[in-house]
């Protein structure tokens, strides 16, 4: 469908890690998308497994291979699967200074504000950022509401949007869109759906013909997110699915066992209007990898051997210093 974008994306919850994190080219400029990825500490009272491990790994491995290439480097927002922070950290962020460096060195990095919409813990994640891994861009810039030309290509930023519903407790995050000769991919990473009305209309506005999102979070639906937050994010999400040719639809609607079920009016908007929905894997034709969802699952059919045991009995603070062998 695209002839002048290249869409690569490199981790995601469908690859089995926690993350976004997408490569687009044009002939002009070469662009990495919230270069970040992580595992959930906890989910169904279990550790990330092996093979959650494996994923990350390999989704580290091609991000680190995209920073190779790319030569602007976007964060929409400061939490860690969106960007890589510079603190050692192998249980959940497989980061440590030398991954962070590798990323954004001698980059241009174009970052959500941290001192303007947004909140206490990603404003100190935001300053921390700036002194550790953005220090060793050739640029840093805040892109809230900017449009960055590169020849004929266009990365324009949105005005911060809120991460989910109106008033979120998690802040705000910048979409982009990146346009060439009349094409136009939007990235928006944690809007949820999205949940809040002004942002539908805001990417509604932009007319892409793809655009990668972050579904609702039905897995919390009730719990730490109220069920009509959700129902709202889902209704939108097949506004977009009606609007735009192709959707890559990823995230946080992937951690739940049931989200093929529950996102069928999804896809049936989407085929009546001739447009498809697709994970990041299968947008390259690969099987979907989701795991966190499975961990209960994982650690009953493939018990970790002795070793990755052994790791795993470590004091937290030690375990984040060594790398889990895997």
């Amino acid at each position: 469908m695209l002839k002048k974008i290249k869409v690569v994306p490199l981790a995601a919850e469908s690859f089995g890690v926690r993350s976004m994190c997408t490569y687009v080219e044009t002939s002009d400029v070469k662009v990495l998308l919230d270069a970040g990825a992580s595992l959930a500490p906890n989910r169904h009272g279990f550790p990330p497994h092996p093979k959650e491990y494996e994923a990350m790994q390999k989704c580290r491995e091609k991000i680190s291979r995209a920073a190779d290439e790319a030569e602007v480097v976007t964060l929409s927002h400061y939490h860690f699967d969106h960007h890589t922070p510079s603190y050692v950290d192998w249980c959940y962020n497989w980061s440590s200074p030398d991954v962070a460096k590798h990323i954004y060195e001698e980059k241009l990095v174009l970052v959500k504000n941290f001192r303007s919409k947004i909140n206490f813990s990603q404003r100190r994640r935001g300053w921390l950022f700036q002194k550790t891994g953005g220090r060793h861009a050739k640029r840093l810039e805040i892109a809230d509401g900017k449009t960055f030309e590169f020849g004929d290509t266009r990365l324009k930023f949105s005005d911060p949007v809120f991460h989910g519903p109106e008033n979120s407790a998690l802040g705000w995050l910048l979409m982009a869109t990146i346009k060439r000769c009349g094409e136009k991919v939007l990235f928006a990473s944690d809007v949820q759906g999205p949940m809040y009305n002004p942002t539908l209309e805001t990417i509604l506005a932009e007319r892409p013909q793809l655009v990668i999102i972050g579904g609702p979070p039905i897995y919390l639906a009730g719990f730490r997110v109220r069920h009509e937050h959700v129902q709202q994010g889902m209704r939108n999400l097949e506004s977009v699915v009606e609007n735009v040719p192709t959707t890559v639809l990823e995230h946080h609607i992937l951690r739940d066992e049931r989200w093929r079920e529950l996102s069928q009016p999804i896809f049936d908007a989407a085929s009546k209007m001739g447009h498809s929905v697709v994970t990041a894997a299968e947008f390259l034709g690969e099987e979907n990898n989701l795991l966190e969802f499975r961990r209960k699952h994982l650690f009953k059919v493939g018990p970790p051997g002795s070793e990755f045991k052994g790791w795993m009995k470590l004091p937290h603070p030690k375990r984040k210093l060594i790398r889990p062998p895997i």
